[in-house]
């Protein structure tokens, strides 16, 4: 144990470079270390939503909204079907998980079965006297159901992302629900109307055939919808909603950009859009046959605007004007860009933490570091002397490992990950406490100090790696089955566990071994 070849030496302080150069930028300004080369580490410790202050939102998937879509388009797949062979049917209808229809006939019964076997050949189909039942099955729930929200974390980190939010933590909670943290947000009301948008847009023709005061009455002609007007603007006859065919002319699926814009002629802020190929060519087309007539652009089931056709748009290009500020049409840019989200979110619990308290934060974890580090360090030096300052340097190096190793990892510091240092600091010395009592103990047992030394060490290895191990273990539960703080606490515990048991057996033994070939003590100063 007192053997140190130079290989191991050369080893040693190669890794306490790489960690203190990585530790390095956590103590310079941010507007400092942006500016250093690409080459350098110049990446800091991220912090939490606790110590950065921000806000914390849980969020639920209204998977619902998902199922109610496809069972609508299942409706639409039938009547198509039965159309197509003119089968005669009537009460075509969908329940929450269900498609039913009602064949009078006995004779088209068993064609329009077969029909609708074809519709979705996972579904499960029943025959209940005259009806014909499609009922989704339970896996296709579940896919629909992981499915959107998988969508749904996807579009939320896009949406986020476009807001220039660093370091978002987006993840899946459960079946149905996202946890959002946005560290250092300064709008956090814009953030949430961001994320409280499905987002759908599509475009319709406008029902020009039918009284809009009709449908107000009640009587929505078939093949039509009554849509509200978006807030400010007015349709036909300056009434708050208009008349659209339910028909979807182009989808915003198609759309491959959004920019915020101003109109060329009145200086207006606008939306100017793109569709991808397809859309171009659908866009394209209805443009062509529909001149003169008015053209919805629905978001949401609102009305953006309905502008008059004046010419066909061939370019796949358009734009979407209304009354609009600059915030408004920067804030639909964003949306439309990220995606539509496949269902709606509810917000269940919102929490935010103010940069100010944030700050408290980490003052009072710098000062409990501070403290339990002074403390150490004054009792390892009266406990074990000359052994004892080798320890506290050793535990000065440890605390600059950890720092390096967390802006390495690019890992999320929050307070309870700092209540994990505390902690590190206090059982990083432990281990050479085990070794320096062993080698006190081999020097009452009449031991020359190398041969103590070399006892010491090598006996209490065992101990030191099987009492680390299980608390490793136990960092690594936590982790795994803990969430939020618990995850902070067990990553900070477990790079601790792991920079102290280098510290300790390696650092501290360095020093003892240097020191011990070069003076040759008779006694050691334990």
């Amino acid at each position: 144990m007192v053997n140190f070849p130079t290989w191991k030496k050369v080893l040693v302080a190669l890794i306490c470079f790489i960690g203190l150069a990585f530790a390095a930028p956590n103590f310079a300004p941010k507007d400092v270390t942006e500016q250093l080369p690409s080459w350098l580490p110049n990446q800091q410790v991220n912090l939490g939503l606790d110590l950065r202050g921000g806000s914390h939102l849980l969020l639920e998937v209204e998977v619902q909204a998902v199922i109610d879509e496809y069972l609508e388009a299942l409706v639409g797949s039938a009547r198509d079907e039965l159309r197509s062979e003119r089968i005669r049917y009537r009460s075509l209808s969908k329940t929450e998980t269900s498609v039913g229809v009602t064949i009078p006939d006995a004779a088209d019964r068993e064609k329009a079965l077969e029909l609708l076997r074809g519709v979705d050949a996972g579904a499960e189909i029943s025959v209940e006297g005259d009806r014909i039942i499609i009922e989704m099955t339970e896996a296709q729930k579940i896919e629909r159901r992981v499915s959107a929200v998988q969508q749904s974390i996807e579009i939320i980190r896009r949406r986020i992302d476009e807001t220039g939010v660093r370091e978002p933590t987006i993840q899946r909670q459960g079946d149905d629900r996202i946890i959002v943290q946005l560290p250092g947000i300064d709008d956090p009301e814009r953030v949430k109307d961001l994320l409280g948008q499905t987002a759908k847009m599509s475009f319709h023709l406008v029902d020009i055939q039918n009284s809009v005061e009709e449908a107000l009455a009640g009587r929505v002609p078939p093949g039509s919808m009554l849509l509200p007007m978006i807030e400010g603007a007015s349709g036909p006859g300056n009434l708050n909603a208009i008349l659209v065919k339910k028909r979807v002319a182009v989808s915003g699926e198609n759309l491959v950009d959004a920019q915020p814009s101003f109109d060329g002629r009145d200086n207006q802020p606008v939306v100017s859009f793109r569709f991808d190929t397809l859309g171009a060519k659908k866009f394209g087309k209805i443009t062509t046959d529909n001149v003169r007539r008015p053209f919805a652009i629905v978001l949401d089931g609102q009305v953006l605007s309905a502008p008059v056709i004046q010419e066909p748009i061939l370019g796949g290009a358009g734009q979407i004007s209304g009354n609009f500020s600059v915030q408004n049409t920067q804030d639909l840019s964003l949306l439309l860009r990220a995606g539509a989200l496949p269902a709606p979110l509810t917000i269940l619990e919102e929490r935010t933490v103010g940069p100010g308290l944030g700050a408290d934060s980490i003052a009072a974890g710098e000062i409990a570091c501070l403290v339990g580090l002074i403390a150490v360090i004054i009792f390892m030096a009266i406990a074990y002397g000359r052994f004892g300052i080798y320890a506290d340097l050793a535990l000065m190096a440890n605390i600059f490992l950890i720092l390096g190793m967390l802006s390495m990892l690019q890992a999320t510091l929050t307070l309870p990950g700092i209540a994990g240092i505390v902690l590190t600091i206090g059982m990083a010395v432990d281990a050479n406490v085990l070794i320096f009592e062993r080698i006190r103990e081999e020097v009452r047992l009449g031991r020359n100090p190398i041969a103590a030394v070399d006892a010491g060490y090598s006996r209490a290895l065992t101990t030191i790696i099987d009492s680390n191990l299980t608390t490793l273990i136990a960092a690594i539960l936590l982790f795994s089955f803990g969430s939020g703080p618990i995850k902070g606490f067990s990553v900070t515990l477990a790079i601790g566990i792991v920079t102290s048991m280098f510290t300790a057996i390696m650092l501290t033994r360095l020093f003892v071994v240097t020191w011990l070939r070069a003076k040759r003590p008779d006694t050691l100063p334990l």
